[in-house]
């Protein structure tokens, strides 16, 4: 190579350089390449770790591959409330006189303050009953579980004889509890031990949300071989034995045998896999595992022509036995949902 001068440039003090440059193109591509890699699994993989239980759990075919973490010391261990001797024993007096002698079952919901002021959810479940097709012979089988002083006060004004006060040390059940906030959750893990403490007791319940308004009787559309019967949330599919369908945790019927108490013991357990998480998700998540399956659980879901709810759009209130005020944001508007509801079916009855 010549200049503009004709003279030859020197090259040979370049390449002494080269494989210094070499090895430093290779440190830099290194280096490139462990940043990419750094940011790929601080944005994609770690943060989908904790999914993967759930993913798992999901298919009935793998059993449950994460042990359940030690509860946070914040945490309410619900297995270390007890009910005190008392108690029991008026729980144990109130599940016998509300008992349907011939296959000791019994019908049970749950309230707080916020749901027992006067003219509230309360007063509107127990009208339902009494204005029903079928349903008034039902009310002295309701045993109703109060979670806060002033509850069980007004339901042994209203309800006498078949009120229980379920305490919890600690922990303020009284308010109106939004969907998912903290003490929600709490709530509702502490409804499912108690209805699994029934079952050890030897009694089958029904359990019912208290934003229900019955219309009929719905025990004679339930299945009784069935160990565990539950409501559908968004829709039912048609078949009454596929898991698929979404179950929705505000109407079930549950028989007591050794199957559903292993069932529930499980279904509690599952809540420190699945960390805040309500119940009924956790139920979702757990009804196909390979260990439900493995205790011969039978399950049945209940199609919405039986028992329905706002969130669906195919339920008939000329057949429905018990709507559920679900899918209405506050208790106010889902008692002016269920008024009016009871409002159409009343007016249908004496149509007829």
């Amino acid at each position: 190579m010549t200049n503009s001068g004709g003279g030859d440039i020197e090259l040979q003090p370049l390449k002494p350089m080269l494989p210094q440059l070499q090895t430093m193109w290779r440190e830099l591509k290194w280096i490139v390449t462990l940043f990419v890699l750094t940011v790929f699994l601080s944005i994609v993989v770690y943060p989908s770790r904790s999914l993967v239980p759930q993913m798992l759990s999901q298919v009935p075919s793998f059993p449950a591959f994460v042990q359940p973490p030690i509860a946070a010391k914040n945490e309410i261990n619900y297995t270390d409330t007890t009910i005190e001797a008392e108690d029991r024993r008026k729980l144990a007096r109130i599940l016998k006189e509300a008992s349907m002698n011939d296959t000791k079952t019994v019908i049970v919901t749950l309230m707080n303050q916020a749901w027992a002021e006067p003219n509230s959810t309360f007063d509107l479940f127990l009208e339902g009953f009494r204005i029903g097709n079928g349903t008034e012979r039902l009310l002295r089988h309701i045993v109703v579980v109060c979670l806060d002083d002033k509850a069980y006060s007004r339901c042994l004004e209203v309800f006498p004889h078949r009120c229980f006060f379920l305490r919890t040390t600690g922990i303020d059940f009284s308010s109106e509890k939004r969907f998912m906030a903290g003490d929600y959750l709490r709530m509702m893990w502490r409804r499912t031990q108690f209805l699994g403490s029934l079952l050890k007791l030897g009694y089958n319940f029904l359990f019912t949300d208290m934003d229900t308004i019955w219309l009929r009787d719905p025990f004679p559309r339930l299945a009784v071989d069935v160990d565990f019967q539950i409501a559908c949330d968004f829709f039912f599919n048609g078949n009454f034995t596929d898991r698929h369908n979404a179950a929705n945790g505000g109407f079930k019927m549950v028989m007591a045998n050794n199957r559903t108490v292993d069932f529930y013991n499980y279904w509690y357990k599952s809540r420190l896999r699945f960390r805040r998480r309500n119940e009924q998700e956790v139920l979702n998540w757990i009804k196909g595992d390979r260990y439900v399956n493995k205790i011969g659980l039978t399950m049945r879901f209940i199609g919405t022509t039986d028992v329905g709810n706002f969130c669906q759009r195919n339920w008939d209130i000329t057949k429905v036995c018990v709507m559920h005020g679900n899918c209405c944001i506050g208790q106010g508007n889902k008692l002016m949902d269920l008024r009016q509801e009871k409002k159409v079916s009343t007016a249908d009855e004496v149509s007829i």
